[in-house]
């Protein structure tokens, strides 16, 4: 029986969303795909070409929920139909779908970790965006006691279904923007080791149909109060987190 599938969130992707699905699909299966809302007729389109392709599924979302509560559903779903891993990559053709292979036989190599894919920026990259996330990585580094999460932004990565699916149900947050670096540190505080590995990311352009729903104020807003409260959480946590680095640190 198969064990790690690929999930993909989507929300008004357009066009774009069935180039990310045909690579993925060309590469791995089963691939799955939840339509977190969208109104621009991709879940029905992707319910036509699911009819005769086994190894395509659609989830269809009534309301948009945001990102997290998109791949959550996901989870559920998964979990129930006996799968163990999942592999979460975004809608937009920015992450390599060629490289999906090599991190799911990472996963496989190490079941009880999670792969995380650190970015290998080209031209296209936005330069704010760039250093923005270096802000966000330095705080999730320090909130981790810099367990080597690599990049706590990317959402290419591999993730053990049972321990996601634990830390986001105990958890009213990581529903939208701020899922990817939440899940990572806390993935860490869970004791689930990272294991980082490189990955091309590309900034698609509008004439190349790139499609971001991203919003400079809204969502670094969103990242600050996110990391005001992991930051709380690793200082109570900080003995435990600590006293398991030294246990490690021995064997």
């Amino acid at each position: 029986m198969a064990t790690h599938l690929v999930l993909i969130p989507s929300y008004n992707t357009g066009a774009r969303l069935f180039d990310t699905v045909a690579a993925a699909r060309a590469v791995w299966s089963p691939v799955w795909v939840v339509i977190d809302g969208s109104t621009d007729g991709t879940g029905t389109e992707l319910q036509r070409r699911a009819a005769t392709d086994p190894g395509l599924r659609i989830i269809l979302r009534a309301r948009n929920g945001g990102k997290g509560a998109a791949i959550l559903d996901g989870l559920r779903a998964a979990s129930a139909a006996g799968f163990t891993h999942a592999l979460t990559m975004d809608a937009d053709g920015q992450h390599p779908a060629a490289f999906i292979p090599d991190f799911m036989a990472a996963s496989q190599a190490e079941p009880d970790a999670f792969i995380l894919g650190v970015p290998v920026f080209d031209a296209s990259a936005p330069r704010l965006r760039v250093v923005g996330r270096r802000v966000s990585n330095a705080w999730a580094d320090l909130e981790t006691l810099w367990a080597g999460i690599g990049d706590s932004l990317c959402g290419f990565r591999v993730y053990p279904i049972g321990a996601l699916q634990g830390v986001m149900e105990r958890s009213v947050w990581m529903r939208r923007f701020d899922f990817d670096p939440e899940a990572a540190v806390r993935m860490c505080w869970k004791g689930v080791r990272p294991i980082a590995r490189p990955a091309p990311i590309r900034y698609l352009t509008r004439e190349e149909g790139g499609v971001s729903h991203f919003n400079y104020v809204r969502d670094n807003l969103l990242l600050t109060w996110m990391h005001a409260r992991l930051f709380l959480g690793f200082v109570w946590r900080l003995p435990l987190l600590l006293a398991r680095r030294v246990r490690s640190s021995r064997h």
